[in-house]
């Protein structure tokens, strides 16, 4: 299942404080701001979906990811790669390198990441 844009950028205000309260998250957000009706619309589909809980305190309700966000990542990269590349990492890699304007150092970091790869298979 999928997150909204909406829906991404506040499962990733969850994801960042581990355990809120409608407060918290609001809070959290950048200016302006959210309303309170938009989050708890966006907080019960991203329940619905599986993504968060919450606990009931008083009247209150603490929310917590149920996903974690490397999980989730992962998930959307490897769909994007199978979707937009062929289902080819290495098209993708290309892709990446050559359209995101990498800098010789970040080039040079992914390719220490990519032999530390090779080297624990």
């Amino acid at each position: 299942m999928q997150l909204s844009k909406a829906e991404e950028e506040l499962m990733n205000i969850v994801w960042m404080l581990k355990k809120a309260y409608m407060k918290d998250l609001l809070d959290a957000y950048p200016e302006p701001k959210p309303a309170t009706t938009t989050v708890a619309t966006l907080l019960k589909r991203m329940a619905d979906k599986g993504f968060v809980a919450y606990n009931t305190i008083g009247r209150s309700r603490e929310y917590y990811p149920l996903v974690k966000k490397q999980d989730y990542f992962s998930k959307h990269v490897n769909g994007l790669i199978k979707n937009f590349f062929n289902d080819s990492a290495s098209q993708f890699a290309s892709f990446f390198a050559k359209e995101t304007n990498l800098s010789k150092a970040e080039l040079e970091e992914l390719r220490k990441l990519i032999d530390n790869e090779i080297k624990k298979k």
